[in-house]
């Protein structure tokens, strides 16, 4: 694996405005989140950017790399470890040139085994794939299949599975391959997010 992203375990994304963001942050990072996505789609440029250098805060405190959904300008500003690339964002190369060689970037590949090795090539540090369940969040979502998590291995860089995952159902991805699981609902839809986050951390630590 490419030395930016050594680790293995729970990605959580945010789940876009809350007044309590900041506090099931902190939650979700003190049960044991390895990685961590700031998403929000409003527009309000002011409350984003002062969130997302919050949040910042918080993850360097664990050592937790943020990632910003989409906004490599974002990431720029509040000094995030990198940037999550869908589709339609802009190529690797683009958000590299205003990040820097040492940022963390990542792309959705979807159910595109080709995609997966298109932006391999093109120096993403990870790749993620999914929808593998019915997601809340994205209830129209493309489905990937666990062969992809297989067919990947050989590129040799973080795979990560997104999608409607739970602790019930996490573990087989893990089995079929993922560095990384992505969740936002289960996470930051749950009562004791904490508590959320330790048992998909603790999926990884009986690996």
């Amino acid at each position: 694996m490419r030395e930016k992203l050594q680790g293995r375990g729970l990605y959580v994304i945010t789940d876009g405005p809350r007044p309590d963001l900041l506090e099931v942050v902190a939650q979700a990072l003190a049960g044991g989140a390895r990685l961590l996505q700031y998403r929000d789609k409003t527009t309000d440029q002011a409350r984003r950017l002062t969130e997302a250098r919050a949040i910042r805060a918080l993850c360097a405190a664990r050592q937790v790399p943020l990632i910003i959904n989409d906004d490599v300008e974002l990431a720029r500003q509040c000094g995030a470890a990198g940037v999550h690339l869908g589709e339609d964002d802009g190529d690797v190369a683009a958000a590299r040139a205003v990040l820097g060689e040492d940022a963390i970037i990542g792309v959705s590949c979807y159910d595109s085994l080709e995609r997966a090795h298109q932006l391999t090539d093109a120096g993403a540090d990870y790749i993620a794939f999914g929808a593998f369940f019915p997601s809340p969040t994205k209830p129209n979502a493309r489905r990937a299949s666990f062969d992809l998590l297989r067919q990947t291995a050989a590129l040799g860089i973080p795979r990560v599975a997104i999608g409607g995952i739970t602790p019930d159902n996490g573990e087989s991805l893990i089995d079929a391959g993922a560095d990384y699981l992505a969740v936002i609902s289960a996470v930051f839809g749950d009562s004791d997010v904490r508590g959320a986050a330790a048992r998909f951390a603790q999926l990884f630590s009986s690996h």
